[in-house]
Protein backbone atom coordinates (compact mmCIF):
# COMPACT_ATOMS: atom_id res chain seq x y z
CA UNK A 1 0.00 0.00 0.00
CA UNK A 2 1.20 3.55 -1.20
CA UNK A 3 1.57 6.33 1.68
CA UNK A 4 0.20 9.43 1.04
CA UNK A 5 2.10 12.66 1.84
CA UNK A 6 0.42 15.84 2.48
CA UNK A 7 1.49 18.69 0.09
CA UNK A 8 2.36 21.32 2.89
CA UNK A 9 4.13 18.47 4.55
CA UNK A 10 7.81 19.43 4.93
CA UNK A 11 10.58 17.68 6.69
CA UNK A 12 12.17 19.54 10.36
CA UNK A 13 15.11 21.79 9.83
CA UNK A 14 18.54 20.94 10.93
CA UNK A 15 18.28 23.25 13.47
CA UNK A 16 15.17 21.94 15.24
CA UNK A 17 16.25 18.36 15.04
CA UNK A 18 19.13 19.21 17.51
CA UNK A 19 16.24 20.15 19.79
CA UNK A 20 13.58 17.64 19.00
CA UNK A 21 13.52 14.03 18.42
CA UNK A 22 9.71 13.58 18.16
CA UNK A 23 7.19 15.38 15.75
CA UNK A 24 5.77 18.40 16.37
CA UNK A 25 2.53 19.16 14.61
CA UNK A 26 1.05 22.19 16.22
CA UNK A 27 1.89 24.52 18.97
CA UNK A 28 0.29 22.44 21.78
CA UNK A 29 3.70 20.53 21.13
CA UNK A 30 6.01 23.39 21.59
CA UNK A 31 4.03 24.28 24.93
CA UNK A 32 4.66 20.70 26.26
CA UNK A 33 8.33 21.05 24.98
CA UNK A 34 9.00 24.23 26.42
CA UNK A 35 6.91 23.37 29.77
CA UNK A 36 9.79 20.58 30.20
CA UNK A 37 12.71 22.42 29.21
CA UNK A 38 11.98 26.19 30.99
CA UNK A 39 12.54 27.23 34.78
CA UNK A 40 9.33 27.19 36.45
CA UNK A 41 8.97 30.30 37.30
CA UNK A 42 10.03 31.79 33.80
CA UNK A 43 7.47 29.09 32.06
CA UNK A 44 4.54 30.44 34.66
CA UNK A 45 4.94 33.54 33.84
CA UNK A 46 4.54 33.13 30.77
CA UNK A 47 1.88 30.85 30.82
CA UNK A 48 -0.47 32.08 33.15
CA UNK A 49 -3.35 34.75 33.97
CA UNK A 50 -4.48 37.35 36.71
CA UNK A 51 -6.22 35.93 39.68
CA UNK A 52 -8.54 33.01 38.72
CA UNK A 53 -7.46 33.11 34.76
CA UNK A 54 -10.88 32.99 33.55
CA UNK A 55 -10.19 35.33 30.76
CA UNK A 56 -6.96 34.11 30.16
CA UNK A 57 -8.69 30.85 29.49
CA UNK A 58 -11.49 32.41 27.60
CA UNK A 59 -9.06 33.86 24.84
CA UNK A 60 -8.58 30.53 24.27
CA UNK A 61 -11.60 28.85 24.31
CA UNK A 62 -13.58 31.50 22.80
CA UNK A 63 -12.07 30.71 19.08
CA UNK A 64 -13.64 27.19 19.62
CA UNK A 65 -17.00 28.74 19.36
CA UNK A 66 -16.32 29.95 15.75
CA UNK A 67 -17.18 27.69 13.35
CA UNK A 68 -15.96 28.05 9.17
CA UNK A 69 -17.80 27.48 6.54
CA UNK A 70 -16.01 25.14 4.35
CA UNK A 71 -16.36 25.11 0.56
CA UNK A 72 -15.84 22.39 -2.36
CA UNK A 73 -14.78 22.40 -5.81
CA UNK A 74 -12.72 25.97 -6.11
CA UNK A 75 -9.40 26.60 -7.57
CA UNK A 76 -6.84 26.71 -4.63
CA UNK A 77 -4.21 27.70 -6.61
CA UNK A 78 -1.48 30.54 -6.42
CA UNK A 79 -2.32 31.52 -2.86
CA UNK A 80 -1.00 33.54 -1.33
CA UNK A 81 -0.84 35.23 2.42
CA UNK A 82 0.99 38.58 1.76
CA UNK A 83 -0.48 42.02 3.30
CA UNK A 84 0.22 44.56 5.53
CA UNK A 85 0.16 45.65 8.68
CA UNK A 86 0.56 49.78 9.34
CA UNK A 87 1.56 49.92 6.15
CA UNK A 88 4.21 47.60 5.86
CA UNK A 89 4.66 44.31 3.72
CA UNK A 90 4.40 41.36 5.59
CA UNK A 91 4.32 37.29 4.39
CA UNK A 92 1.34 36.91 6.42
CA UNK A 93 -0.80 38.88 8.78
CA UNK A 94 1.30 37.69 11.84
CA UNK A 95 3.17 39.85 13.97
CA UNK A 96 5.51 38.75 17.26
CA UNK A 97 3.62 40.40 20.30
CA UNK A 98 5.97 42.19 22.85
CA UNK A 99 6.18 40.16 26.05
CA UNK A 100 8.27 40.78 28.56
CA UNK A 101 11.21 38.62 30.46
CA UNK A 102 11.45 36.99 26.63
CA UNK A 103 15.07 36.58 27.41
CA UNK A 104 14.57 33.80 30.37
CA UNK A 105 12.64 31.63 28.15
CA UNK A 106 15.52 30.71 26.47
CA UNK A 107 19.38 32.84 26.58
CA UNK A 108 19.35 36.22 24.61
CA UNK A 109 15.61 34.87 23.84
CA UNK A 110 14.95 38.62 22.42
CA UNK A 111 17.45 38.47 19.31
CA UNK A 112 16.52 35.02 17.83
CA UNK A 113 13.04 35.94 18.28
CA UNK A 114 13.74 39.03 16.14
CA UNK A 115 15.96 36.69 14.06
CA UNK A 116 13.35 34.26 13.05
CA UNK A 117 10.79 36.99 12.46
CA UNK A 118 13.02 38.44 9.91
CA UNK A 119 13.22 34.91 7.94
CA UNK A 120 9.84 34.44 8.28
CA UNK A 121 8.69 37.91 6.78
CA UNK A 122 6.96 38.87 9.87
CA UNK A 123 7.37 42.35 12.53
CA UNK A 124 8.71 41.62 15.52
CA UNK A 125 7.67 43.78 18.90
CA UNK A 126 10.29 44.46 21.83
CA UNK A 127 9.40 44.63 25.12
CA UNK A 128 10.51 47.77 27.28
CA UNK A 129 10.67 44.90 29.88
CA UNK A 130 13.10 42.70 27.52
CA UNK A 131 15.90 41.56 28.75
CA UNK A 132 18.08 42.08 25.48
CA UNK A 133 17.77 45.87 25.10
CA UNK A 134 16.89 47.99 21.95
CA UNK A 135 20.36 48.32 21.22
CA UNK A 136 21.34 44.35 21.08
CA UNK A 137 18.31 43.62 18.75
CA UNK A 138 19.09 46.18 16.49
CA UNK A 139 22.74 44.93 16.38
CA UNK A 140 22.16 41.28 15.95
CA UNK A 141 19.16 41.82 13.66
CA UNK A 142 19.25 42.93 10.02
CA UNK A 143 15.22 43.80 10.04
CA UNK A 144 13.79 47.03 11.10
CA UNK A 145 11.69 45.84 14.33
CA UNK A 146 9.03 47.77 16.53
CA UNK A 147 9.48 48.83 20.22
CA UNK A 148 6.77 48.68 22.57
CA UNK A 149 6.68 51.54 25.37
CA UNK A 150 5.04 51.29 28.63
CA UNK A 151 4.37 54.80 30.10
CA UNK A 152 6.86 55.35 33.46
CA UNK A 153 6.98 58.11 35.66
CA UNK A 154 9.93 59.20 35.05
CA UNK A 155 9.29 60.75 31.61
CA UNK A 156 12.94 61.83 31.54
CA UNK A 157 13.38 57.73 30.86
CA UNK A 158 10.65 57.54 28.63
CA UNK A 159 12.05 60.30 26.37
CA UNK A 160 15.51 58.42 26.52
CA UNK A 161 13.46 55.49 25.63
CA UNK A 162 11.95 56.41 22.02
CA UNK A 163 15.11 58.33 21.07
CA UNK A 164 16.96 55.19 21.71
CA UNK A 165 13.65 52.93 19.56
CA UNK A 166 14.16 56.59 17.14
CA UNK A 167 18.38 55.61 16.58
CA UNK A 168 17.94 51.94 16.66
CA UNK A 169 15.89 52.56 13.28
CA UNK A 170 12.40 51.06 14.67
CA UNK A 171 10.12 51.03 12.52
CA UNK A 172 6.82 51.83 14.57
CA UNK A 173 5.90 52.24 18.04
CA UNK A 174 3.23 50.41 20.13
CA UNK A 175 2.32 52.30 22.92
CA UNK A 176 1.02 49.77 25.57
CA UNK A 177 -2.37 51.75 27.88
CA UNK A 178 -3.50 48.94 29.71
CA UNK A 179 -0.60 48.54 32.20
CA UNK A 180 -1.01 51.15 34.99
CA UNK A 181 -1.23 48.99 37.27
CA UNK A 182 0.20 45.71 37.43
CA UNK A 183 -2.64 42.49 37.76
CA UNK A 184 -1.59 40.01 40.53
CA UNK A 185 -0.91 36.92 39.04
CA UNK A 186 -0.49 34.43 41.68
CA UNK A 187 1.90 31.89 40.10
CA UNK A 188 4.71 34.48 39.98
CA UNK A 189 4.13 35.62 43.88
CA UNK A 190 4.16 32.14 44.53
CA UNK A 191 7.16 31.40 42.51
CA UNK A 192 8.92 34.59 43.87
CA UNK A 193 9.68 35.77 40.02
CA UNK A 194 12.81 37.66 39.89
CA UNK A 195 15.84 37.92 37.23
CA UNK A 196 17.70 36.51 37.20
CA UNK A 197 16.58 33.67 40.19
CA UNK A 198 16.98 34.33 43.43
CA UNK A 199 19.19 30.80 44.59
CA UNK A 200 16.52 29.70 46.76
CA UNK A 201 16.59 26.06 47.78
CA UNK A 202 13.78 25.75 45.52
CA UNK A 203 14.53 27.72 42.90
CA UNK A 204 18.12 25.42 42.64
CA UNK A 205 16.18 22.09 42.90
CA UNK A 206 14.10 23.56 39.88
CA UNK A 207 17.04 24.93 38.06
CA UNK A 208 19.05 21.38 38.30
CA UNK A 209 16.60 19.89 36.04
CA UNK A 210 16.94 22.42 33.43
CA UNK A 211 20.53 21.96 32.15
CA UNK A 212 20.46 23.08 28.66
CA UNK A 213 18.87 26.61 29.80
CA UNK A 214 21.66 26.94 32.54
CA UNK A 215 24.23 26.14 29.95
CA UNK A 216 22.94 28.44 27.30
CA UNK A 217 22.21 31.53 30.27
CA UNK A 218 25.62 31.14 31.12
CA UNK A 219 26.96 31.64 27.86
CA UNK A 220 25.32 35.08 28.08
CA UNK A 221 25.75 38.38 29.79
CA UNK A 222 22.09 39.25 28.83
CA UNK A 223 20.41 38.42 31.94
CA UNK A 224 18.66 41.43 33.48
CA UNK A 225 16.31 44.07 32.21
CA UNK A 226 18.59 45.88 30.09
CA UNK A 227 16.58 48.45 28.30
CA UNK A 228 16.67 49.99 32.23
CA UNK A 229 19.56 48.84 34.17
CA UNK A 230 21.81 51.56 33.42
CA UNK A 231 19.41 54.00 32.18
CA UNK A 232 16.94 54.62 34.08
CA UNK A 233 18.33 56.96 37.20
CA UNK A 234 19.40 55.24 40.29
CA UNK A 235 18.78 51.91 38.72
CA UNK A 236 21.55 49.87 38.73
CA UNK A 237 20.63 46.50 39.30
CA UNK A 238 17.09 45.00 38.40
CA UNK A 239 16.82 41.70 40.07
CA UNK A 240 12.49 42.43 41.38
CA UNK A 241 10.39 42.87 38.54
CA UNK A 242 7.22 43.61 40.61
CA UNK A 243 8.70 46.19 43.13
CA UNK A 244 10.15 47.96 40.39
CA UNK A 245 6.47 48.39 38.30
CA UNK A 246 4.87 48.95 41.34
CA UNK A 247 6.83 52.63 41.16
CA UNK A 248 7.33 52.76 37.81
CA UNK A 249 3.81 52.28 36.45
CA UNK A 250 2.17 55.99 36.02
CA UNK A 251 -1.74 55.14 36.87
CA UNK A 252 -2.03 59.14 35.82
CA UNK A 253 -1.36 57.85 31.93
CA UNK A 254 -4.05 59.73 29.99
CA UNK A 255 -4.92 60.48 26.03
CA UNK A 256 -2.80 64.06 26.81
CA UNK A 257 0.21 61.20 27.45
CA UNK A 258 -0.26 59.94 24.18
CA UNK A 259 -0.28 62.98 22.35
CA UNK A 260 2.69 63.68 24.00
CA UNK A 261 4.70 60.57 23.04
CA UNK A 262 3.32 60.79 19.58
CA UNK A 263 4.93 63.88 18.80
CA UNK A 264 8.31 63.53 20.18
CA UNK A 265 8.15 59.64 18.35
CA UNK A 266 6.93 60.98 14.86
CA UNK A 267 6.43 57.36 13.20
CA UNK A 268 4.07 55.03 13.25
CA UNK A 269 2.25 54.88 16.27
CA UNK A 270 0.01 51.53 17.44
CA UNK A 271 -2.16 51.59 20.10
CA UNK A 272 -2.20 48.64 22.25
CA UNK A 273 -5.53 47.21 24.96
CA UNK A 274 -8.00 48.80 23.77
CA UNK A 275 -11.27 46.15 24.96
CA UNK A 276 -13.49 48.94 24.72
CA UNK A 277 -15.67 50.67 21.81
CA UNK A 278 -15.25 53.68 23.89
CA UNK A 279 -11.73 53.69 24.32
CA UNK A 280 -11.36 52.58 20.75
CA UNK A 281 -13.13 55.55 19.87
CA UNK A 282 -10.21 57.91 21.56
CA UNK A 283 -7.81 55.71 19.82
CA UNK A 284 -9.17 56.50 16.28
CA UNK A 285 -9.29 59.94 17.00
CA UNK A 286 -5.91 59.84 18.55
CA UNK A 287 -4.25 60.23 14.67
CA UNK A 288 -2.89 56.69 15.87
CA UNK A 289 -2.32 54.68 12.79
CA UNK A 290 -3.59 51.08 14.43
CA UNK A 291 -5.03 50.08 18.08
CA UNK A 292 -4.53 46.02 18.98
CA UNK A 293 -8.16 44.86 20.30
CA UNK A 294 -6.10 42.86 23.28
CA UNK A 295 -6.43 42.40 27.58
CA UNK A 296 -2.83 42.41 27.90
CA UNK A 297 -3.20 37.85 27.55
CA UNK A 298 -5.66 37.76 30.41
CA UNK A 299 -2.84 39.00 32.56
CA UNK A 300 -4.87 42.18 33.84
CA UNK A 301 -8.41 42.44 34.54
CA UNK A 302 -9.66 39.04 35.09
CA UNK A 303 -12.83 38.72 34.15
CA UNK A 304 -12.76 41.31 31.19
CA UNK A 305 -13.96 40.34 27.52
CA UNK A 306 -11.71 37.60 25.55
CA UNK A 307 -10.18 39.79 22.92
CA UNK A 308 -11.73 37.79 19.89
CA UNK A 309 -15.47 38.46 21.52
CA UNK A 310 -14.70 42.38 21.87
CA UNK A 311 -12.91 42.55 18.24
CA UNK A 312 -16.30 42.30 16.06
CA UNK A 313 -17.77 45.31 17.97
CA UNK A 314 -14.57 47.15 17.51
CA UNK A 315 -13.86 46.52 14.30
CA UNK A 316 -17.25 47.94 13.30
CA UNK A 317 -16.89 51.03 15.43
CA UNK A 318 -13.65 52.48 13.96
CA UNK A 319 -12.30 49.65 11.64
CA UNK A 320 -12.81 52.21 8.68
CA UNK A 321 -10.87 55.03 10.21
CA UNK A 322 -7.93 53.36 11.90
CA UNK A 323 -6.18 49.97 10.89
CA UNK A 324 -7.64 46.79 13.81
CA UNK A 325 -5.32 44.74 15.25
CA UNK A 326 -5.57 41.82 17.67
CA UNK A 327 -3.93 39.80 20.28
CA UNK A 328 -4.83 37.22 22.94
CA UNK A 329 -4.94 33.26 22.66
CA UNK A 330 -3.91 33.20 19.42
CA UNK A 331 -2.87 29.34 18.65
CA UNK A 332 -3.24 28.17 15.29
CA UNK A 333 -3.82 29.48 11.71
CA UNK A 334 -7.51 28.71 11.76
CA UNK A 335 -7.58 31.37 14.96
CA UNK A 336 -5.65 33.80 12.70
CA UNK A 337 -8.11 33.70 10.03
CA UNK A 338 -10.84 33.78 12.73
CA UNK A 339 -9.65 36.74 13.61
CA UNK A 340 -9.43 38.54 10.14
CA UNK A 341 -13.07 37.20 9.25
CA UNK A 342 -14.36 39.31 12.59
CA UNK A 343 -12.44 42.35 11.48
CA UNK A 344 -8.72 42.06 12.15
CA UNK A 345 -6.30 44.04 9.41
CA UNK A 346 -3.55 41.10 11.24
CA UNK A 347 -2.98 39.62 14.47
CA UNK A 348 0.10 39.13 17.45
CA UNK A 349 1.12 36.01 18.74
CA UNK A 350 2.70 36.00 22.23
CA UNK A 351 2.94 32.65 24.03
CA UNK A 352 2.74 30.68 21.21
CA UNK A 353 6.43 31.88 19.98
CA UNK A 354 7.35 31.85 23.48
CA UNK A 355 6.31 28.06 24.22
CA UNK A 356 8.62 27.54 20.50
CA UNK A 357 11.47 30.03 22.10
CA UNK A 358 11.45 28.16 24.99
CA UNK A 359 11.25 24.89 23.46
CA UNK A 360 14.34 24.99 20.85
CA UNK A 361 15.09 28.51 20.73
CA UNK A 362 15.61 30.52 17.49
CA UNK A 363 14.93 26.96 15.99
CA UNK A 364 11.68 26.92 18.04
CA UNK A 365 10.40 30.22 17.19
CA UNK A 366 10.63 29.28 13.58
CA UNK A 367 8.95 26.18 13.84
CA UNK A 368 5.85 28.11 15.72
CA UNK A 369 5.77 30.65 12.61
CA UNK A 370 5.85 28.05 10.31
CA UNK A 371 3.07 26.29 11.61
CA UNK A 372 0.61 29.19 11.83
CA UNK A 373 1.95 29.82 8.38
CA UNK A 374 0.81 26.40 7.04
CA UNK A 375 -2.59 25.97 9.38
CA UNK A 376 -3.63 29.36 8.15
CA UNK A 377 -2.67 28.48 4.09
CA UNK A 378 -4.78 25.15 4.53
CA UNK A 379 -7.65 26.63 6.14
CA UNK A 380 -7.83 29.81 3.92
CA UNK A 381 -7.92 27.33 0.75
CA UNK A 382 -10.69 25.04 2.21
CA UNK A 383 -12.46 28.26 3.21
CA UNK A 384 -12.65 29.09 -0.73
CA UNK A 385 -9.93 31.71 -0.49
CA UNK A 386 -6.72 31.80 -2.33
CA UNK A 387 -5.65 35.84 -0.54
CA UNK A 388 -5.29 36.13 3.08
CA UNK A 389 -6.87 39.99 2.19
CA UNK A 390 -9.53 38.79 0.86
CA UNK A 391 -11.15 37.26 4.03
CA UNK A 392 -14.38 38.47 5.27
CA UNK A 393 -16.97 37.14 7.35
CA UNK A 394 -18.39 35.20 4.43
CA UNK A 395 -16.02 32.66 5.57
CA UNK A 396 -17.77 32.15 9.44
CA UNK A 397 -21.10 29.91 9.60
CA UNK A 398 -22.73 32.57 12.41
CA UNK A 399 -21.70 36.09 10.64
CA UNK A 400 -22.29 39.42 12.40
CA UNK A 401 -22.28 42.37 10.00
CA UNK A 402 -18.93 43.21 9.36
CA UNK A 403 -16.59 45.65 7.51
CA UNK A 404 -14.08 44.90 4.46
CA UNK A 405 -11.04 43.86 5.57
CA UNK A 406 -9.21 45.93 3.62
Amino acid sequence: MSSIKSPTARPPSPAWREFSHSPVTCIEDLRKLAERRVPRMFYDYADSGSYTEGTYRANESDFGKIRLRQRVAVDMTNRTLASTMVGQPVAMPVAIAPTGLTGMQHADGEIHAARAAARAGVPFTLSTMSICSIEDVAEHSDRPFWFQLYVMRDRGFIDRLIDRAKAAQCSALVLTLDLQILGQRHKDVRNGLSTPPRMTIPNLVNLATKPRWCLNMLRTQRRTFRNIVGHAQGVGDMRSLSSWTAEQFDPALNWDDVKRIQDRWGGKLIIKGILDEEDAEMAANSGADALIVSNHGGRQLDGAMSSIAALPGIAAAVGDRIEVLMDGGIRSGQDVIKALALGAHGVFIGRAFLYGLGAGGEAGVTECLDIIRRELDVTMAMCGLRDVTRVTSDILVDKPEMPRNV
